[in-house]
């Protein structure tokens, strides 16, 4: 998950010169949006204590037991990747649930929310769709449509509305915005020539942006092997908001550096989500896999 601006298209260079300024230029325009405000990451105090949970804003569904469960689709976003679920898998397989975590190719919102689009048709009877921090954006526009999909579940996500992108969504102004994101652009040369920017989290940053209540080395292991954003991802149009249709879950988590929790309520509310909330940094679903687990089988069960 992130914030950022990213610029509109990749930069095509044709001599050395050229391209360093090109990347310079595009590193400009997508740090601005990660920097929106000026306030060190350090300034932020984490309250890294129990989980509180609140009540939801609307009651669950009754549940029934005579139907099969629904798969439990899981799409991890931006510096992520699919292994952050881990914990919710095993306790949704426990509890009888089929579960598939999806490689979210972070290359741009389109081809990305076509990509588990596609990956939902393989599967059989009604799905509960689940997406954390940019992956929201992607279930967003993947379940656009798609009858099978039953229940969408954001964990501190983005839930863009039609005509949306991620950074006028970002941009939107709250009481307590979130610090700006450690980013490093890394430039990367396409096929014939084009450039390409990636943008990565700073490692020895990660855990206080990201994850403040991950223990220490499983947020090293984070850091290691997060997966980058193509820069132009974050600048993606949602033609058509899924939650309008579909009915949705939201977990808020209250201490988040990366979206601001007073953005994630706008964003609950707006799509009349059932919300919780908890104390918890942005990889929720890695340090409370219990409550992040609650709220999708509270998802599921309204699905019968």
């Amino acid at each position: 998950m992130t914030r950022t601006t990213a610029p509109s298209t990749t930069t095509t260079t044709t001599t050395a010169p050229s391209r360093r300024r090109s990347f310079r230029r595009t590193a400009v325009i997508a740090l601005s949006a990660l920097t929106l405000a000026a306030i060190p990451i350090a300034a932020h105090a984490v309250n890294t204590g129990p989980a509180a949970t609140t009540t939801a804003t609307h009651a669950a569904g009754a549940t029934t037991h005579d139907r099969p469960k629904p798969t439990v689709v899981l799409v991890h976003g931006a510096f992520a990747d699919a292994s952050g679920w881990d914990g919710v898998v095993t306790r949704l397989t426990r509890d009888g649930y089929p579960v598939r975590a999806l490689p979210n190719p972070l290359r741009g919102l389109a081809s990305d929310s076509a990509y588990i689009h596609s990956f939902l048709n393989t599967i059989p009877g009604p799905v509960v769709l689940v997406g954390h921090s940019y992956g929201g954006a992607v279930i967003t526009n993947a379940a656009a449509g798609e009858k099978q999909v039953k229940a969408l579940v954001y964990v501190a996500a983005f839930a863009p509305d039609s005509g949306e992108d991620l950074a006028a969504l970002n941009a939107r102004p709250v009481a307590h915005p979130a610090p700006p994101l450690p980013a490093q652009p890394v430039p990367y040369t396409l096929p014939g020539g084009s450039s390409g920017l990636d943008l990565y989290l700073d490692p020895a940053k990660f855990r206080a942006a990201f994850a403040a209540d991950v223990p220490a080395k499983t947020a090293v292991r984070m850091a290691a092997g997060q997966r980058p954003i193509d820069a132009t991802a974050l600048a993606g149009v949602t033609p058509e908001a899924a939650w309008r249709t579909v009915p949705s879950w939201y977990l808020v988590a209250k201490q988040d550096r990366a979206i601001s929790p007073d953005l994630e309520r706008f964003m609950a509310a707006r799509a009349r989500a059932h919300v919780t909330e908890i104390n918890s940094s942005h990889a929720a679903m890695v340090s409370h896999p219990d409550a992040v687990t609650k709220l999708i089988e509270a998802a599921a069960r309204a699905t019968d």
